[in-house]
């Protein structure tokens, strides 16, 4: 399987965005999937704690520090996107992503700056920020136009192997349903820009606002993609096939399933986790394809209500399930989603790790609960920065 790359290739295809000459689908050995991440950082001042727009100077010294094409710009220039290898096991991973951190955070210092990972700038200048350089990044600002402008927002993205094109849209059915779960876990972007939002995602919000966006549709069939995908891009609704920004979506670029819903989570364990969890769910789903069970179909209208409710109340509320529309308690709803997929963690070796990291943060909160806990003890939004510098690359270089 290739390396995860980012997808910013300003490419344009008249039709879908599944193209016959990828690479093969595969999945790992003994049918184990592989699984790969994108990270997203913020960079920030030390002194001032607000976002800085050195994300080109960062991304130039990453790459000659041995990080090579793994790293790139992102957005805006308060960012930068860094990028495992996929991997089987999941403590290579983490060894991945521990390293990967420390390799930006060490350059971003040699600039005097730190790194970040939240979902959104906590200080920061008003509005526009500053975009990067690159065609692709001039046609977004000209097409989506003040979308751009509140869109200094990081993610995390998780690709699993596939065994195949039409398996990879079976699975998004299946796991369209578990959005807002991994909402709720996931949260990390209470602040923006100097305000609370009230919101445990904000970043999910400002997401939503792009025409193609948030759940992905149900897919009858490969055609029935291909078909949709070339009439946004005709629409001009895309600019291209990296501009479909449904929480899940086939990679145009490697083969994988890409799950894009999560706020770029605080520390490296818990990306580890989301990974875990993210594949297990995508195995869970392949063994109910095998075995002719149907993907569940929520209307649209209630998905997109769950989704906004694990946005707005994470692990401190109640979670809508968009299948029976019944209102649970969110910790009770991850339970429930942990349960149903022990199997997939258990045959992944992930069970324990998922575990331990899930009983952390139902001791402390996700990111965005952390968050705010560092915001009340001094009732200082340059201590929540502090707190985010900290643990997005601890000084003993740990996953945190």
């Amino acid at each position: 399987m290739a390396t995860v790359t980012s997808g910013n290739d300003g490419t344009t295809r008249a039709k879908g965005c599944l193209p016959a000459d990828r690479p093969a689908f595969a999945t790992g050995s003994q049918g184990l999937l592989t699984v790969g991440v994108e990270e997203e950082y913020l960079l920030v001042d030390p002194v001032t704690r607000e976002v800085n727009p050195a994300g080109e100077q960062v991304v130039a010294l990453a790459s000659s520090s041995g990080l090579g094409d793994r790293v790139s710009e992102e957005l805006t220039r308060y960012q930068v996107e860094a990028r495992t290898d996929p991997h089987i096991e999941s403590k290579d991973l983490g060894e991945q992503i521990r390293a990967m951190r420390a390799t930006v955070a060490d350059t971003a210092a040699r600039l005097d700056l730190r790194i970040v990972s939240s979902g959104s700038p906590v200080l920061g200048p008003a509005t526009p920020p500053p975009l990067s350089r690159g065609p692709r990044y001039a046609r977004s600002a000209a097409t989506f136009r003040a979308l751009d402008d509140e869109q200094t927002a990081c993610a995390l993205h998780i690709h699993i192997g596939m065994p195949d094109p039409t398996r990879a849209l079976q699975v998004s059915n299946h796991l369209r349903c578990q959005l807002p779960v991994l909402i709720a876990l996931s949260a990390n972007s209470p602040y923006w820009l100097g305000r609370d939002t009230g919101y445990a995602s904000w970043r999910t919000m400002t997401w939503a606002r792009w025409p193609v966006a948030g759940p992905p549709p149900y897919f009858a069939s490969r055609a029935h993609f291909d078909d949709l995908v070339g009439r946004l891009l005709e629409a001009g609704a895309i600019i291209d096939r990296g501009g479909l920004y449904w929480d899940i979506r086939p990679s145009h670029h490697v083969p994988t399933l890409e799950i894009r819903v999560a706020d770029a989570v605080t520390t490296g364990a818990e990306t580890l986790l989301l990974c875990a969890v993210v594949r297990a769910m995508a195995a869970t789903a392949l063994k109910a394809i095998a075995e002719g069970e149907p993907a569940p179909r929520p209307r649209p209208e209630v998905l997109r209500a769950a989704c906004w409710r694990a946005a707005r109340d994470g692990l401190t509320g109640h979670s809508l399930d968009p299948v029976t529309s019944a209102l649970i308690p969110s910790p009770a709803h991850i339970e429930q989603c942990l349960a149903a997929v022990e199997p997939a963690l258990r045959a992944h070796g992930d069970l324990e790790l998922v575990r331990t990291v899930w009983d952390r943060l139902r001791a402390a909160g996700n990111g965005a609960d952390r968050q705010r806990v560092a915001h009340r003890r001094r009732s200082s939004l340059p201590d929540v920065v502090d707190h985010l510098i900290t643990h997005t690359a601890p000084p003993d270089r740990t996953l945190g």
